[in-house]
């Protein structure tokens, strides 16, 4: 089981367990309820300890941060590949495929998932907490918690400067002006049980863009979202005129281009929210990505001045 450990300083000196528990460590009520009821879920200088038990200086506070339950409802293991490129203890950053969903879904019941990957290789007890989804056709870099409390901690890290994600998309035409943001609000379409819509009466959604390279009628988008709506990067773009290739729900499919939204998760800055280590994470294009911008022998445009 993996834990942290927390040496009390002297301005905390007098604290009970329950206030480093939840105000510096930032474990929820419901956590902290749970590490009571295990033998060695909370130590003080390695001896069981008590919410209630007042700490003093120099006194090192451990706590297990793992999950204490199984999975409510059993995951169905896959051999589908599914490229680990960065783990610790407390959590690991995946290259998803595309064709690959984060869950098993009624609607997709035969789909390669991300948490059948991951039972395959750590077995049915690994209890799967994905931070940012990514959407089935959405290819890169996708980070998984290995706790609820690691998990609940990066949560609140999305969007902030602490976790910045970096997207890579090859739309159909070019944006103009070739760098800038789109602020339009993004809520249901009612004609769909799908699709996401720009619409005044939407939730916020704020996402930047930069043309990077073009090539015959396409180009090679820098995407960074501010926000997290779904599909917010598609519809965005969708509404600035240059849908993502290959997108069949907000611009037009077309499978001998490329037969999904041309949407990668290519960069990741994480602070991580165990250790402060910082992590910086690329995946680079997929091939089918890569292919429209560098067919075979096709002469390029260059990069966007």
């Amino acid at each position: 089981m993996e834990t942290i450990s927390y040496t009390v300083p002297a301005e905390k000196d007098g604290a009970p367990v329950r206030h480093i528990l939840k105000g510096v460590l930032r474990f929820s009520a419901h956590a902290v309820s749970r590490l009571t009821r295990t033998e060695s879920g909370i130590l003080v200088n390695g001896v069981h300890a008590r919410t209630v038990d007042v700490l003093r200086a120099g006194d090192v506070l451990t706590v297990e941060t793992g999950d204490h339950r199984k999975p409510k409802t059993p995951v169905v293991p896959g051999n589908w590949p599914l490229p680990v490129v960065w783990e610790d203890g407390h959590l690991l950053v995946v290259n998803k495929p595309a064709g690959m969903t984060a869950h098993a879904s009624n609607f997709l019941p035969d789909t390669p998932t991300v948490a059948g990957a991951l039972a395959w290789t750590r077995g049915t007890d690994f209890l799967f907490h994905p931070v940012n989804r990514l959407d089935k056709g959405t290819t890169g870099l996708m980070v998984v918690a290995k706790s609820g409390y690691v998990h609940n901690l990066l949560r609140r890290m999305l969007h902030t400067r602490e976790f910045y994600r970096e997207y890579r998309g090859i739309c159909v035409g070019c944006p103009s002006p070739e760098r800038g943001t789109v602020s339009a609000p993004i809520g249901r379409d009612t004609a769909s049980t799908v699709a996401r819509m720009v619409r005044p009466d939407g939730a916020e959604a704020v996402s930047h863009y930069e043309v990077l390279e073009r090539r015959e009628g396409l180009s090679l988008v820098k995407l960074v979202p501010e926000t997290g709506r779904t599909h917010q990067l598609r519809v965005h773009m969708a509404s600035a005129g240059c849908p993502l290739a290959g997108d069949w729900l907000y611009g037009t499919e077309d499978a001998a281009l490329i037969s999904r939204p041309a949407l990668h998760s290519y960069g990741l800055r994480l602070v991580h929210p165990v250790t402060g280590e910082i992590l910086l994470l690329q995946a680079e294009l997929p091939e089918d990505m890569a292919g429209l911008l560098h067919p075979p022998g096709a002469d390029f445009a260059g990069a966007a001045p």
